[in-house]
């Protein structure tokens, strides 16, 4: 049986080294110039939908905490068509799933750092005043103790 060679490896040769062109697009920002009309249409528009998105992030948070596929985001998302158009309801229902997401996370955040003051006032309370056990302070007297 003969035996294969083994090919070398030869190392790879860099591309020639250049500088990416800035941008050549046109960016325009402007005020959308409305009549007294569109003002008023959007803001019932606003009114309507705002209605809406407030009524289907309280249907959220009072399924609670489930599971994603308990969310019935299905089913909210077709009530919520009846009164809108599907693009507006899915945009609803994903902006109270995010916000409730969000809300939660921020109450986790704040519940960890309640946790974290309480056991820094215990660690100082177990500490005589005045004195110090290790890298914990005590409080300086018993005034700033009680206080």
């Amino acid at each position: 049986m003969a035996r294969q060679r083994k090919k070398q490896k030869h190392l790879r040769s860099l591309a020639v080294p250049f500088t990416v062109a800035a941008p050549a697009g046109a960016r325009i920002r402007d005020r959308l110039r409305l009549t007294s009309a569109d003002e008023k249409v959007l803001t019932e528009v606003g009114r309507h939908l705002g209605r809406h998105a407030r009524a289907d992030l309280a249907a959220r948070i009072r399924l609670g905490q489930v599971a994603a596929k308990d969310t019935r985001r299905a089913s909210r998302k077709k009530a919520l068509t009846a009164v809108s158009s599907s693009r507006w309801a899915g945009a609803i229902t994903r902006a109270s799933e995010d916000q409730y997401r969000l809300s939660l996370r921020a109450l986790y955040d704040e519940r960890t750092g309640l946790r974290r003051a309480i056991t820094t006032i215990r660690t100082r309370l177990a500490v005589p005043c005045g004195r110090r056990t290790g890298k914990v302070r005590g409080y300086a007297d018993p005034a700033e103790r009680f206080h």
